[in-house]
């Protein structure tokens, strides 16, 4: 059971164009949002989508990958684990945000 531990899985829409930095040590990163919907019927019979939003940051060769391959708008497979941290902004409020930290990625469609 170790091995499905802090794992995550998703498929879904690439909501922006990847953010991509070329850092000083020589490592690649990449940073773009993927849409998930789910649909469901309410009470009333109508027909809900519900859509979540997931931060998703890829380093080194998956982030080359990102850069080649995945840009607004294209279905993709995420493979990662669940990272949450902190900064402080520039007014000095502290901020949180959660990651799905991408090691594996698969390209869906055409």
């Amino acid at each position: 059971m170790s091995t499905i531990r802090n794992k995550v899985q998703l498929i879904g829409n690439v909501g922006r164009e990847p953010e991509i930095e070329n850092l000083e040590s020589g490592k690649k990163l990449a940073k773009f949002s993927v849409a998930t919907n789910e649909s469901y019927k309410n009470g009333n019979g109508e027909r809900i989508t519900d859509t979540q939003w997931h931060n998703i940051v890829a380093w080194g060769k998956t982030a080359e990958l990102v850069e080649k391959y995945i840009n607004k708008g294209k279905e993709v497979g995420i493979e990662g684990k669940l990272t949450n941290r902190s900064w402080d902004d520039k007014d000095g409020n502290k901020r949180y945000i959660t990651e799905v930290v991408c090691n594996e990625l698969l390209l869906m469609g055409k």
